[in-house]
């Protein structure tokens, strides 16, 4: 199925199933997990087998009828990976390039740490900051360099703590399109401090998810998804899942380790080989159309706003 939280036109939420140009309305009134995206997540298989029963008769409304908004408006929790390895040597290439105090380096020059190749890196972000289709995106105050950010992101279906491999699968409820928009000026600057990001990725509207989720059995795994960026109707950037380093599954076995991991939590597969702008020292400017496109899910689109001083 093909889920999506969205807003009719008065302004009430409800969640739904995407089917073509029509969403099926999950009617809350008939299911206590029909209330929204999360308590459908934590209804568990129970919830999707009442969802996938009401489809034949619920009311069916047009998508162009109402807003969508991201299908988890507040994930539980956030975290963003770095698992594709072209997209980390290009950014460290080009970074090297528009720093006078770098040494000029080529991608197959750049040398990663070790640990990135042994265990999934990643970062927390502000799951407040949380943006859908359509959404304009807040350009931060002071910043040049705005980039946008191909990635697939996962939904987690249940809880758990030191999860196998193995059975890593079992926690994935489904995949959707994310946006990392980045504020390059504000993140490199707070890098260089020895943590982050902080202020390059957490301001209002900067992680836009969408358009829908796509359950697991439509999807698998979410490997070998071809992803398309575009701006202005321009391709900028092309890549597939398939080069991700580390796997979801693998992700919540690094994850879980001595730790919680509760339905849910949103999980970023990070940005694939030449999926952003700062890999090509080329970036966003003010009424920009970004529209990513992932193979089996959708497309998310969304506007830049106007530049803030």
């Amino acid at each position: 199925m093909k889920l999506v939280t969205f807003e009719n036109s008065a302004g009430a939420e409800a969640i739904g199933i995407l089917d073509g140009e029509k969403v099926a309305v999950l009617d809350r009134d008939a299911h206590r997990a029909f209330g929204s995206m999360l308590a459908l997540i934590e209804g568990g298989d129970e919830a999707l087998e009442a969802a996938a029963k009401a489809r034949a008769g619920s009311s069916m409304i047009d998508l162009s009828s109402v807003r969508l908004r991201a299908p988890l408006p507040v994930p539980v929790q956030m975290r963003d990976c770095l698992t594709f390895e072209k997209h980390l040597r290009q950014c460290r290439s080009t970074m090297s390039k528009i720093d006078p105090n770098a040494q000029d380096l080529e991608p197959e020059d750049v040398q990663l740490a070790q640990v990135w190749y042994d265990q999934p890196v990643y970062y927390k972000g502000n799951r407040f900051s949380v943006s859908g289709m359509e959404d304009e995106i807040l350009w931060p105050k002071g910043e040049t360099r705005l980039d946008y950010e191909l990635e697939l992101g996962m939904i987690t279906s249940k809880g758990g703590m030191n999860i196998a491999k193995a059975d890593g699968q079992d926690h994935v409820f489904g995949f959707l399109i994310f946006n990392d928009f980045s504020a390059r000026d504000h993140q490199m600057l707070e890098m260089g401090g020895g943590l982050g990001p902080a202020k390059g990725k957490d301001w209002k509207t900067a992680n836009a998810m969408g358009p829908c989720i796509v359950t697991k059995d439509e999807i698998g795994d979410g490997s070998g998804l071809e992803m398309v960026a575009r701006v202005n109707g321009e391709e900028w950037s092309r890549g597939n899942s398939s080069t991700m380093q580390h796997s979801f599954a693998r992700i919540l076995e690094h994850v879980s380790r001595d730790e919680e991991v509760r339905a849910g939590e949103f999980f970023g597969s990070g940005t694939v080989g030449g999926g952003c702008g700062l890999e090509m020292n080329r970036f966003l400017s003010p009424g920009d159309v970004v529209e990513l496109e992932i193979e089996g899910i959708g497309l998310l689109r969304n506007t830049i706003g106007p530049r803030q001083a």
